[in-house]
């Protein structure tokens, strides 16, 4: 691994790549968290984006809130709806984008996971400070941002 000391196109290029690796190492972690309740990571982020929501929206706006591929989530939330985890209902404003709702057993799905992720979280964290997570978390919102203003 590179040394402190390199320019910032360079570091930005290894923070990417470590980024890659954690990403795919998160999604296999929270895959084996919530395999024995019947979801994949990414199913559990699908349901987290639609109690995440104020009211009830379209997969259009819960993949925008995902920062995900429209298409993707629709297959998600298809899958989530034939396992009645979410229910589809009509939208006032837009007769082919129906909104997706929560069932109750999708809420249980949820909280379910919430459960097991808690404590797993917190054994993750041990050993950061709440300043060091803030300023990785800052750090990432920041890229994220200038990201999402480069692809308009």
């Amino acid at each position: 691994m590179p040394g402190p000391g390199l320019p910032p196109a360079d570091e930005l290029t290894e923070l990417t790549l470590s980024l890659f690796r954690v990403n795919n190492l998160m999604l296999a972690w929270g895959d084996r968290m919530v395999a024995p309740l019947g979801l994949t990571s990414a199913r559990w982020q699908a349901l987290g984006a639609i109690v995440a929501a104020e009211r009830p929206q379209p997969v259009a706006w819960l993949a925008r809130d995902l920062g995900a591929n429209r298409q993707n989530v629709q297959r998600i939330v298809n899958d989530l709806e034939g396992e009645g985890l979410v229910s589809f209902a009509p939208n006032p404003h837009h007769k082919r984008a129906q909104l997706v709702m929560l069932t109750p057993k999708g809420r249980e799905a949820y909280d379910a996971a919430i459960a097991r992720y808690r404590p797993r979280a917190e054994a993750l964290a041990a050993g950061f400070s709440a300043d060091e997570l803030a300023t990785a978390r800052q750090v990432l919102q920041a890229l994220r941002l200038r990201l999402e203003a480069d692809a308009d």
